[in-house]
């Protein structure tokens, strides 16, 4: 056998080898870490940045944006979803709840994708743990 033919059969090997590794990789999620607390969630909106910060319990989440106060309920599906539905909707679209699913965890910060409730279209956000 050819030193040309080894050396191809070893680079296939290494790169199937490196694939199967790959595709084992899983991240461990620490969902359970951020069902409670004190949260600042930064958005940039047009080229400017907004921040809300937000206290979530068991069962409620009451959030401070640009000095106004929200209430919502929290309803976890599972260790990392969760529903949120405003307790004083003002118009009909605060009445449809959001679904929030944590999809990746990292120290004090957790990434997660929000929609409203039967919709496909999800949106990406940051949110920092800061109690």
């Amino acid at each position: 056998m050819s030193i040309s033919i080894l050396m191809s059969k070893i680079k296939i090997a290494l790169f199937l080898f490196s694939l199967c590794l790959i595709s084992c990789y899983h991240q461990v999620r620490q969902c359970t870490d951020f069902k409670t607390g004190t949260f600042e969630f930064v958005q940039e909106i047009e080229g400017k940045k907004h921040s809300s910060t937000f206290i979530r319990t068991d069962k409620l989440q009451i959030e401070t944006y640009n000095g106004k106060t929200d209430t919502a309920t929290v309803r976890w599906v599972n260790d990392c979803e969760f529903v949120l539905q405003k307790l004083h909707p003002k118009n009909m679209q605060e009445k449809k709840a959001i679904s929030m699913e944590i999809v990746a965890t990292q120290g004090k910060s957790y990434t997660f994708e929000y929609s409203f409730v039967g919709e496909a279209q999800k949106q990406i956000g940051t949110v920092t743990k800061i109690n």
